[in-house]
């Protein structure tokens, strides 16, 4: 008898996990080291606030990187 799959937990990870020594983020996804650590026994609430605040962290962080991005 097949026994349901638990649900994966969300997640903003996009495979670009370098932690920043200044900033105490991953420069991939805006998460801190214990987030990181921690983010599998967070709730889904928890971890959905916590995302809600990613991409203001990140911008934050790192503000001339869209930028850079953007130019041709």
């Amino acid at each position: 008898m097949d026994q349901p799959h638990a649900a994966k937990p969300s997640s903003p990870c996009t495979k670009l996990c370098i932690l920043d020594a200044a900033t105490g983020l991953c420069e991939g996804c805006g998460r801190t080291r214990d987030e990181i650590g921690r983010w599998g026994s967070l709730s889904e609430a928890k971890r959905q606030a916590i995302m809600a605040t990613l991409g203001y962290r990140l911008r934050a962080a790192y503000p001339l990187r869209d930028k850079a991005l953007a130019k041709p």
